[in-house]
């Protein structure tokens, strides 16, 4: 065999190996995803049961904001704290969280303004959310933090299984981030990228310990972030979640993930905000792991299949369109089965809706990832951030 011929058989025996790896992450995550997502939480004794502090950092109204702020106030746990904050006295949010505040007055919930936590202070570094908490976690009096976004719509039992999982050796507990039912194509899209895809990566990778970490909903330890430097520390990163995954780790806690999903249901919702936000997703992801800028592209449906296609071709001489065909029928069918585990149940659309958001996210994803690699700058909450290897950020 001539040097070429060498080089393109080792070529196509590694891409053969890689498309066996995909699918075993395949299978992964839906192993884990039957024996992991909405089960009862494990049985927890009221002794064992911590107060909880939810801060939830708040910026600008959407039409949903109300409803998915109430569900925190009809949570299923002994004691718990809702603390609400906003960047300056002129957010809209001011009047909707007031509102709640007067509807709930057994509910232990304050609401802070601005940034000036201590001694003047009113700017600790780049990242707005980082900032917009400081005032909450430093008055937070529970050691258990759960830090939820503004969007996520709570069940009544999100709380006490979160806290279930909260054992001596765990640090952090996740909430894998999913998309309530909402109206229209988007909505569609949406759930069957957080339903396939991305359950996919969070599912297999938390099976194995690997940080898939989401700051949407979240519980940490108090102790965890104080040790770690403080939450100012991470306020240099705009994936502070990731960090401070990273640093529970570290201090050799666990990281695990709870039972119930983080149930997204922001009331502003479009394709083209969509795709910008996985855009930004993607250039964090890249620039704080550089190897994925290789493998991920070798995760997605389409071009594994092309490249998959061309290898058992050339090393078995099967008909690479036929094999391309049943790769992405596979990959279609395991996906909509994971998507049904995800969703519990039947899912809340047709199966032609389904066929034509998956046909779409997978068509798309080449596309958006190279987008990703167009620009260093991230627009993110009306903010401009140059982006920076390693994941730090410096606001423009």
């Amino acid at each position: 065999m001539s040097i070429g011929q060498i080089f393109a058989f080792s070529i196509a025996v590694a891409i053969c190996g890689g498309w066996i790896f995909v699918w075993i992450i395949h299978i992964a995550a839906l192993l884990y995803g039957c024996r992991k997502l909405h089960k009862a939480p494990p049985t927890i004794s009221p002794e064992d049961l911590q107060g909880v502090s939810i801060i939830k950092p708040l910026t600008g109204v959407d039409p949903n904001l109300f409803y998915n702020l109430e569900t925190f106030f009809n949570l299923n746990f002994p004691a718990y704290e809702i603390l609400f904050s906003v960047h300056d006295e002129h957010d809209p949010a001011i009047m909707v969280v007031q509102k709640l505040i007067e509807k709930y007055p057994k509910v232990d919930a304050k609401l802070f303004i601005g940034f000036d936590f201590f001694a003047g202070v009113k700017y600790i570094g780049p990242n707005g959310k980082v900032n917009n908490m400081m005032k909450p976690f430093e008055a937070a009096k529970y050691e258990w933090i759960v830090i939820s976004d503004s969007g996520i719509k709570a069940e009544k039992d999100s709380l006490i299984d979160m806290a279930s999982f909260m054992k001596p050796d765990v640090g952090l507990v996740l909430q894998m981030p999913y998309a309530c039912t909402r109206k229209g194509f988007a909505g569609v899209y949406e759930k069957v990228y957080f339903g396939t895809m991305a359950a996919r990566n969070c599912l297999s990778a938390n099976s194995v310990g690997i940080n898939c970490s989401t700051g949407m909903s979240c519980m940490v330890r108090k102790t965890v972030i104080e040790q770690s430097g403080g939450l100012a520390s991470f306020s240099k990163y705009l994936a502070e979640d990731f960090f401070i995954c990273e640093a529970t780790k570290k201090l050799g806690y666990k990281v695990t993930l709870s039972n119930k999903l983080a149930m997204q249901n922001s009331g502003n919702y479009s394709l083209d905000n969509f795709h910008k936000r996985l855009i930004r997703w993607g250039q964090l992801r890249f620039a704080m792991l550089p190897t994925l800028i290789i493998l991920e592209p070798l995760g997605e449906c389409m071009f594994m299949g092309v490249l998959s296609s061309w290898a058992v071709e050339y090393l078995f001489g099967i008909s690479s369109m036929a094999f391309f065909l049943m790769h992405v029928l596979t990959w279609f069918l395991l996906d909509y089965f994971l998507l049904r585990i995800t969703e519990n149940g039947p899912l809340p659309f047709s199966k032609s809706e389904f066929l034509v958001a998956w046909l779409l996210r997978e068509c798309a994803s080449f596309y958006l990832s190279m987008r990703c690699h167009g620009t260093s700058l991230v627009v993110w909450r009306h903010r401009k951030y140059r982006l920076r290897w390693g994941g730090t950020i410096e606001e423009i």
